[in-house]
């Protein structure tokens, strides 16, 4: 019987920049008890060291801590790809492959992710200076405006919505609650609409023609005025 993975199952997360899964959610999906995986973790790193590459077990397996039902510290392993890899490798069967797939395409979609919003955030003074130059002292909701926009055609919703649609605080970022495929996507409609600026000074032709380069790049997502 094929098993049901979601992505939020597989547990895959990004700290500092950089896709890491829990030792405890590798037990959980591999059907495997948590201080089996740590054995099996241990046992990888002292392979490391013993041939001299214990700078692999370092960078690829981050010690860190969780607390149980009784709210006492345990220890677990945030892995990287590289040390889920290594990981799983000993992890054999049918179900354990169709598993392993699974994490593969996640690790790749969340370094996708990454990637996106590292660029969206670097461009986006662009487009903000654009703004600045094509209109004479713009006031504050130019900027929010056009920002929505674009959330509005990739999420079919606005920021204020998706927030409270996803129960996120008010100082978090939406994007880290996006999927990697919207992030791409604010990316590149945000890049997009510098030129746009511009070039079509009218805010709703501009939206018009995001829309259809939206369309362009195969999403047909469900739109809002």
């Amino acid at each position: 019987m094929k098993l049901p993975i979601s992505e939020k199952a597989l547990g895959v997360i990004a700290v500092d920049g950089v896709p890491v899964v829990s030792s405890r959610d590798v037990a959980d999906i591999f059907e495997k008890r948590h201080d089996n995986v740590l054995r099996d973790i241990q046992g990888i790193l002292l392979g490391l060291l013993k041939i001299e590459e214990s700078d692999l077990g370092r960078l690829n397996f981050k010690e860190s801590f969780y607390k149980n039902e009784q709210n006492k510290k345990q220890p677990e392993y945030l892995l990287t790809r590289d040390g889920f890899t290594l990981l799983a490798m000993g992890f054999t069967g049918a179900k354990a492959m169709r598993f392993k797939v699974a994490y593969i395409n996640r690790f790749n979609e969340m370094e996708q992710f990454i990637r996106s919003r590292y660029i969206a955030r670097l461009e986006y003074p662009e487009l903000t200076n654009m703004i600045k130059i094509v209109f004479d002292n713009p006031e504050w909701h130019y900027y929010s405006n056009e920002a929505d926009m674009i959330n509005r055609i990739v999420l079919g919703m606005s920021s204020k919505e998706f927030r409270e649609a996803n129960d996120i605080p008010k100082d978090a970022s939406i994007r880290d609650y996006m999927s990697p495929r919207q992030a791409e996507l604010i990316q590149k409609l945000q890049n997009f609409d510098i030129g746009l600026v511009a070039t079509i000074p009218e805010f709703q032709e501009r939206k018009k023609v995001l829309r259809a380069y939206c369309e362009k790049l195969h999403v047909v997502p469900k739109l809002t005025a």
